[in-house]
């Protein structure tokens, strides 16, 4: 059974993703931030802000699909 408390990081990462998946930046960083916020060592969240920060600065092509591609090792 999930805790209250990670239900919620929980709930604000989905609402993360979903923004993500919308190209929706300032919205996703919002959320990944909230999340980060209920549970600061949460990694896939902390991953998804990154790109997200990334993909504001420098957007995706209009065909993309989702995938992040790395540049560097």
């Amino acid at each position: 059974m999930l805790s209250s408390e990670k239900q919620e990081m929980l709930k604000y990462y989905n609402l993360g993703l979903t923004a993500y998946k919308q190209r929706k930046w300032d919205d996703a960083e919002k959320a990944f931030e909230m999340a980060l916020k209920i549970d600061p060592e949460d990694g896939p969240s902390a991953l998804y802000l990154e790109r997200s920060r990334e993909y504001k600065a420098s957007p995706p092509p209009e065909d993309w699909d989702g995938v992040f591609v790395m540049k560097t090792k």
